[in-house]
């Protein structure tokens, strides 16, 4: 059952990028100027008027795949078939760079990739969402971390890691001295190993989705690592002071799933 579900997964996720028009399938990214839309619920330019703020961006509101969505254990489907998550991560130069609504930091050499359906995602960027997006069962954390990756083709992966309030995280711990002074203008901060990114468990859903900011590309292969890690307090609320006023809590509100299946991997025996 778990080899028939995955093989399902590989061909449907094929089908569907397949199908995708060229504008998604190339290199689409996420917005890099944050003075056309808020995070602001009510506001005219809040998550609900996304689609309605630019042409590019009408997919934020009739889009059928958007992200992020609540992950209910009670609707995902258990499979062991899909394997380990093969992440192949190097240090690499890399940049920070306050783009107002996140703070992200972006690889400038090769810091490597993962491998999803024998197709390579290579590592771009990384960047913060407090609170966290994606909830599970309903419950939202204080804090997401999201791994770019991009194929050859132009399409994305992104892998999730949510964080609760606890012990303080160590790759937060290099790069947050970075964060107070950096501006729109990306700063060099040297070699950063993007291994040193902490899974925790081996656990982790899968399904097809979009960028969780405009334009809200979709066709994004997601990876939310199942395992909620720890920052300190100190550490979320310097990630929140650095963006910009406004930006403090830029979680995009969860979407309808419609459908879509979402797996659970767990590894061994079901």
């Amino acid at each position: 059952m778990a080899t028939q579900t995955n093989l399902l997964l590989v061909l449907l996720t094929s089908l569907l990028l397949s199908s995708l028009p060229i504008t998604t399938r190339a290199a689409a990214s996420e917005l890099e100027d944050e003075h056309e839309f808020t995070y602001e619920e009510g506001s005219e330019k809040g998550p609900e008027h996304w689609g309605e703020i630019d042409p590019h961006w009408r997919v934020c509101g009739n889009g059928e795949m958007q992200s992020p969505i609540d992950l209910l254990d009670k609707r995902v489907e258990v499979v062991s078939g899909l394997g380990k998550l093969k992440r192949d991560y190097r240090p690499a130069p890399a940049a920070v760079m306050n783009r107002g609504h996140d703070i992200m930091i972006e690889w400038k050499g090769d810091a490597g990739k993962i491998n999803i359906n024998r197709t390579d995602y290579y590592l771009k960027q990384c960047h913060w969402h407090s609170p966290s997006e994606h909830t599970f069962n309903k419950s939202r954390y204080n804090l997401e971390l999201h791994l770019v990756h991009i194929n050859s083709s132009g399409r994305i992966a992104v892998i999730g890691i949510t964080y609760k309030y606890g012990r303080h995280d160590p790759f937060l711990a290099r790069l947050i001295p970075y964060f107070g002074s950096v501006g729109s203008v990306e700063n060099d901060v040297g070699i950063i190993n993007p291994g040193d990114i902490k899974f925790g468990s081996r656990k982790y859903y899968r399904y097809m989705g979009s960028l969780t900011v405009p334009p809200c590309t979709e066709g994004v292969i997601w990876t939310m690592v199942k395992k909620v890690r720890t920052a300190s307090e100190e550490q979320v609320r310097a990630i929140r002071d650095a963006v910009h006023d406004g930006f403090e809590q830029n979680a995009r509100p969860t979407q309808q799933q419609n459908g879509r299946t979402v797996l659970l991997y767990t590894p061994g025996p079901l």
